[in-house]
């Protein structure tokens, strides 16, 4: 048996700053990181210039992002999920095909970075590194397993049922394709507004390229259940 703690409970008070603390602290670890990658680039910055910079231990760089690469890809959970979180938001009728498309033109019109308007310079810092990247291919795969994922429980996909990861891997690509596109353009000097001009073209026809084969696949199944997903930094 534990023993009792005669201390009071923290106020609530108390809990909610120190969280806002923590995230501040997160944001200024991500922030000077990010603006050393930039200006030295990713493989030849340390942990140790990035605690300097911050001015906090390196242990606490760590325990906030244990890979190097948590620092410049601060966003994954968030990225993994887009895909499959357009699908679990659909109406019943509208088709995943449909949902995809409108939630990545409304990313486009948006300029949001998640879908790639990161800008020049943080889209040459990945560019640049072979590990990032590697981490960002990952990314992409990991995002169309949940996007393979989502669309079996919405559909109620028998287990055995490879449509849902044939089907994610049409998704899926058109993405990359779409994602690599924007930063081809980044990375030749196109500014943000003329990018999404150009990408909300492109993204049309790139989806009615799939219009023959998933047309009329994956209204939500009646008794489906929404997967629960959760989102950190």
């Amino acid at each position: 048996m534990d023993p009792i703690d005669p201390s009071p409970p923290p106020h609530p008070t108390s809990l909610g700053l120190r969280e806002t603390k923590k995230r501040e602290t997160r944001q200024l670890i991500s922030d000077r990181a990010t603006a050393l990658f930039i200006e030295q680039g990713f493989e030849r910055t340390t942990i140790a210039e990035i605690a300097d910079a911050a001015r906090v231990a390196k242990k606490t760089v760590t325990n906030y992002f244990p890979r190097k690469e948590d620092l410049a890809l601060d966003h994954q959970d968030e990225f993994v999920a887009t895909l499959a979180d357009a699908v679990t938001a659909r109406e019943g009728d509208e088709t995943p095909l449909a949902a995809l498309r409108r939630a990545f033109l409304a990313a486009v019109a948006a300029q949001d970075p998640v879908a790639g308007f990161a800008g020049p310079a943080f889209t040459r810092m990945i560019a640049d590194s072979p590990t990032l990247t590697s981490c960002l291919r990952g990314l992409h795969d990991r995002r169309e397993e949940a996007l393979a994922e989502a669309l079996a429980e919405t559909t109620a996909a028998p287990p055995d049922d490879i449509t849902p990861r044939a089907v994610a891997a049409l998704l899926g690509g058109v993405h990359r394709v779409l994602f690599t596109r924007i930063q081809e353009l980044t990375l030749a000097g196109r500014a943000n507004p003329e990018i999404a001009e150009v990408l909300d073209g492109e993204t049309r026809r790139a989806f009615d390229l799939l219009e023959p084969a998933l047309r009329d696949y994956g209204p939500r199944a009646p008794d489906a259940t929404p997967p629960e997903r959760t989102h950190t930094d």
